[in-house]
């Protein structure tokens, strides 16, 4: 179904081929029954542990499991760090006799594959979508766009959006300003505004599409770009929104005007503009992060005479600047008084501060918090294993950071492309064969589960292996290198 059977124009790297076909389905090896009463993990598992494409769709096509939408869509959540187990997944249930794919899981589907550079896929999917009448809708356009935008292919997510009504889904207002925030949240702004210049009449920009245009001149740390887009806006009879205040409040920050900040945060309150919780966690994390403890702890603390409670992501913002710019020992005791008052912490929380205690060379107290965390049933997600991964191997204990990788595989919590990255690099340290090796084995892993190394991790990775004599491995990694459309080395194997 996913790559059709043709062959692939030159450099370009298809990540899976599963055909429609598969023949009978008949096997030396019984099909296993299915996890009891459809649970998400179990399934995920054995999916993640099938070796036989054949018994994997006699045991998903069972007449007692009964699929649903939602069960589906969780389990290629489950999967999504390894993206073509997902889409086989997928795939599979794509021909189950009873269950038909919902809009939401053909939505994952072409995510995935987009992530995957697969483009041909893509619009397979795409175009299967529109047969059996579920869309393409306006999400669907969104999440193609935005990997296009990632891909750094800026100019072939405004052609997508340009052709939406080609498939069938018109252009709105809201897919409009969708793509001017996908190119702002890219640093595209130049092209965003430019997009918006010739669209704002046809569209009929409103306090969203500007806010989006200097949310991305904001980004960009130029504020008095931003500052003129809202003067445009309130000169075409739009009125700012609270949104537009805190969009600028921000901007100020992020650009190092912090007194023109806080100027701007003592205007907004001497006109009676409405100030939310959103605008106090901003000039607490402004001010954390350029040091200003006591400003930050100030304001913090002054919120509740203010009118506004702070929320789980001030506490967080406060918690984050504390273990950056004063002490991980402070940061826990406001995670304790946030915890006395009611608030639950969630896993931005308990990452800030295993990454406090594991910055401050508490490593052992970092996995305590992970404890803690679990008793919380929260669990620890991909950032959670990567934090404490970098910095056990950053402290030399790689054994410990690959004990922990063993335990995402196993399908706890699957590794992403920062984890490998960061094992990868690791694997340099001690300029030991054995490291190297892990290094390659390392490497074919993360294009097997449909990740793409940057041309500098190929090619350290290679110089390793050849420098420490391991010319097998090293020849396979140049042929995959090659397969993934890299330009090959020039090395005589």
């Amino acid at each position: 179904m996913f790559a059709l059977l043709r062959k692939p124009p030159k450099n370009h790297f298809h990540f899976f081929c599963i055909y429609r076909d598969l023949s009978p389905l008949t096997t030396t090896s019984p099909a296993p029954l299915p996890p009891a009463a459809a649970d998400p993990a179990a399934l995920a598992s054995l999916i993640l542990t099938s070796t036989d494409p054949r018994t994997l769709t006699q045991t998903l096509h069972c007449p007692s499991l009964h699929w649903t939408q939602q069960l589906v869509d969780q389990i290629i959540k489950r999967l999504w760090n390894h993206a073509l187990k997902a889409l086989h997944f997928f795939n599979i249930l794509s021909y189950h006799p009873t269950y038909a794919h919902s809009r939401s899981s053909f939505d994952h589907a072409i995510d995935l594959a987009a992530r995957l550079r697969d483009y041909r896929t893509v619009w397979t999917l795409v175009h299967r979508m529109k047969s059996v009448r579920l869309g393409p809708t306006q999400k669907t356009f969104a999440i193609i766009a935005e990997r296009y935008v990632s891909a750094g292919k800026a100019d072939r997510a405004v052609k997508i959006f340009l052709s939406m009504h080609e498939h069938g889904c018109r252009q709105s207002l809201n897919s409009f300003n969708t793509i001017l925030d996908l190119l702002c949240k890219e640093k595209k702004v130049e092209k965003a505004y430019n997009l918006f210049k010739v669209f704002r009449g046809k569209f009929k920009a409103d306090v969203i599409s500007y806010n989006v245009i200097a949310n991305g001149w904001c980004l960009v740390k130029r504020t008095n770009k931003a500052l003129e887009v809202l003067k445009e806006m309130v000169d075409r009879g739009l009125n700012p929104n609270l949104t537009t205040y805190n969009i600028v409040l921000k901007g100020y920050f992020r650009a190092g005007q912090i007194e023109e900040a806080w100027r701007f945060f003592l205007e907004m309150k001497k006109r009676k503009c409405e100030i939310d919780v959103v605008t106090y966690t901003t000039i607490v994390h402004g001010f954390g992060v350029v040091g200003e403890i006591k400003r930050a702890r100030n304001v913090f603390d002054g919120m509740v005479n203010g009118g506004v409670l702070p929320s789980v992501a001030t506490y967080n913002a406060m918690i984050q600047v504390l273990c950056k710019k004063d002490s991980v020992e402070n940061a826990i005791l406001v995670f304790e008084e946030m915890v006395r008052k009611g608030y639950m912490p969630n896993s931005t929380t308990y990452n800030v501060v295993i990454r406090g205690l594991c910055h401050a060379g508490e490593r052992e107290r970092a996995l305590e918090f992970v404890g803690r965390m679990k008793d919380d049933e929260c669990e620890p997600n991909v950032q959670t294993y990567n934090i404490l991964i970098r910095y056990f191997c950053d402290a030399g204990e790689i054994e410990r950071g690959l004990e922990l990788f063993e335990k995402m595989g196993s399908g706890v919590c699957l590794p992403n492309l920062d984890t490998y990255n960061i094992l990868i690099s690791s694997m340099f340290v001690r300029k030991k064969s054995d490291d190297l090796l892990v290094a390659g084995k390392l490497l074919i892993e993360m294009v097997d589960r449909g990740f793409m190394p940057r041309k500098f991790t190929f090619n350290r990775v290679l110089n390793g292996l050849l420098l420490m004599g391991n010319q097998g491995l090293a020849k396979e990694i140049l042929r995959l290198q090659s397969r993934c459309g890299r330009l090959p080395r020039q090395f005589k194997l």
